[in-house]
């Protein structure tokens, strides 16, 4: 196991395997508007529940493109990569059976727009390059970096909800937390991999910044995009539509992350000598993870 150096000094170990536990949820008691009183703020984070199921089955399409890149001199990464597949692969079901079951059943249809969103995977950033002067190699390379970067904020925000006290408080239900926790927990977990396959593969410090701005922009768009549809679509609200006030409050209530803390994250991505290693904070990711009843069900074979 090896150690590194955190953003706040501490020194924090770096997990010595990436296995994907294999969770199950079971949503039959979980409302559609999982933090009461909430139902914008709600929707807000169930744009997650869009965008990842579809966006991480691409990130194993792309991976294992890029697995045969990555040299037996770095078995230790080959190992990693692998690992991240798998974790995916399994957050991408988990997240839809929130979809499926969580809100579905209870009136709320996401098809319409998951079918966009995984038409946007598949065809706008599949395999075949959008540019005939562009070579799949430098299309691979830009997609790999494109992820890098979605992975930094997947990991911040991770961090971010296994952090954020404020949810528990206005009595979000502890089975949606323990999704968002454990899935936050290792996005941490594997912070790492994506940038280290990036720098192993191609380095270039301006198609980092590049990639960085392609993935990220599109972040607040989609969010707004997905509450929108999801209130618009909820049989319980009636067309309400999300405000910045909306979010404004829900920010100042700890219920989402603020603009600034965004902000600050892409700075830090952007230095230089950035590394995911002094991002977060792998002990306690793996706390949660030694807790969360998700988790452990899966490590004992015991229903959750």
């Amino acid at each position: 196991m090896t150690e590194t150096r955190t953003a706040g000094g501490e020194m924090d170990e770096r997990h010595p395997l990436i296995t994907p536990r294999r969770v199950k949820f079971d949503w039959s008691g979980t409302p559609l508007h999982w933090i009461p009183g909430e139902p914008v703020a709600t929707h807000f984070i169930n744009t997650l529940h869009l965008l990842l199921p579809a966006g991480e089955r691409w990130f194993v399409r792309v991976y294992k493109q890029t697995l045969p890149l990555i040299g037996e001199d770095d078995p230790r990464l080959r190992a990693e990569v692998k690992g991240f597949m798998g974790q995916e692969a399994v957050h991408a079901y988990s997240h839809q059976g929130v979809l499926d079951r969580q809100m579905l059943e209870r009136g709320l249809d996401p098809r319409p727009l998951t079918r966009r969103i995984e038409w946007l995977f598949t065809a706008i950033l599949g395999d075949r390059p959008p540019l005939p002067l562009i070579s799949r190699r430098r299309w691979l390379n830009l997609r790999i970096g494109i992820i890098a970067g979605i992975e930094h904020y997947t990991a911040v925000l991770g961090q971010w909800i296994l952090d954020a006290g404020e949810l528990d408080a206005a009595g979000a239900d502890p089975t949606m937390m323990d999704l968002l926790r454990w899935h936050g927990a290792e996005e941490v977990e594997h912070r790492s991999v994506a940038f280290d396959v990036y720098e192993y593969v191609s380095g270039a410090y301006w198609r980092r910044f590049v990639t960085f701005f392609i993935g990220v922009l599109a972040l607040p768009l989609a969010a707004y995009a997905g509450a929108a549809y999801l209130c618009a679509r909820d049989p319980e609200l009636h067309g309400v539509r999300p405000r910045i006030r909306d979010y404004r409050r829900a920010v100042r209530r700890g219920l989402l992350p603020s603009n600034r803390f965004m902000i600050a994250a892409a700075r830090r991505y952007l230095r230089r000598d950035y590394h995911p290693s002094g991002e977060c904070s792998t002990r306690k990711a793996l706390d949660y993870l030694a807790t969360s009843p998700a988790a452990q069900a899966a490590a004992t074979g015991r229903p959750a």
